[in-house]
């Protein structure tokens, strides 16, 4: 089974950090890490190559310092490495992020199935993954917990929802979003490491992709943070105690008539 996995580059959570002008998210000079929750997705991608044969291509957009998440990756046992880079990428959204993903995907040809995490903590959107399979026109099965068949042609998965879980059969080639109950990420081996140092990673550029330029970049982004608005925390709260039945009726009054002031009632 031949199997691409999408991964992003993220800033840690504590140094996120937003460019109000452009409504884009500050990248340069900040410490990045592999979206922790792409690493449930490469280990299920492992463990099915494990079982079934195959190989693992993983595939990322971002600036060239992005080498080092796809060969944390392949230190954890994927095949492959793929980078989409330039300067024409800078500002792209989830719908931009995903047509040069899809194409890219396109490119590399002759998979069988696309795993991405559920979401990346930086954007949060959850859109990547469905966008992806939406360009390649595949079938998409989103909050996987568990692959519970293979065949040559069908994948049956188990899918988490709000009121349990879901069992769906799709017909290969499939996308599959993944949840963190579908597996425990391994670490990455000494072997994988030196196998890492020495892959190449493979860089492609929009010209590479025949990309649209309109498609590509923040001019090419439908989707456009337009205000940040950092939150005041006000702690003015007023203390009424309840002694006895008279103070408890009078603040229980006061407490109703301040919930319809705010129309909370």
């Amino acid at each position: 089974m031949n199997i691409v996995i999408p991964i992003k580059q993220v800033p840690e959570t504590s140094n996120v950090k937003m460019d109000e002008k452009t409504g884009t998210m500050i990248r340069e000079g900040v410490e990045s890490i592999v979206n922790p929750l792409d690493l449930y997705s490469i280990e299920i991608g492992i463990q099915l190559k494990e079982r079934l044969g195959g190989k693992i291509t993983v595939i990322s957009m971002g600036p060239p310092s992005a080498e080092k998440a796809l060969k944390e990756a392949l230190s954890m046992g994927c095949d492959h490495g793929v980078l989409i880079t330039g300067r024409e990428f800078a500002g792209s959204d989830t719908w931009s992020t995903s047509y040069a993903l899809a194409e890219a995907i396109r490119r590399i040809g002759n998979y069988h199935l696309v795993i991405c995490g559920e979401r990346a903590t930086d954007g949060d959107t959850g859109q990547v993954g469905p966008g992806i399979a939406s360009f390649l026109d595949i079938p998409l099965a989103t909050y996987v917990s568990g692959i519970t068949g293979v065949s040559s042609d069908h994948l049956e998965v188990e899918r988490l929802v709000e009121g349990g879980y879901e069992q769906l059969r799709l017909q290969l080639p499939a996308m599959v979003t993944v949840v963190k109950e579908i597996s425990y990420p391994r670490l990455p081996t000494l072997r994988g490491k030196q196998k890492a140092r020495i892959t190449e990673i493979q860089n492609l550029s929009s010209g590479d992709l025949n990309l649209d330029p309109s498609r590509t970049g923040l001019e090419g982004s439908p989707t456009r943070v337009v205000n940040i608005e950092v939150p005041t925390v006000v702690r003015n709260g007023t203390i009424r105690f309840a002694k006895d039945e008279e103070s408890t009726a009078r603040a229980v009054d006061e407490f109703l008539a301040m919930l319809k002031s705010k129309e909370l009632i």
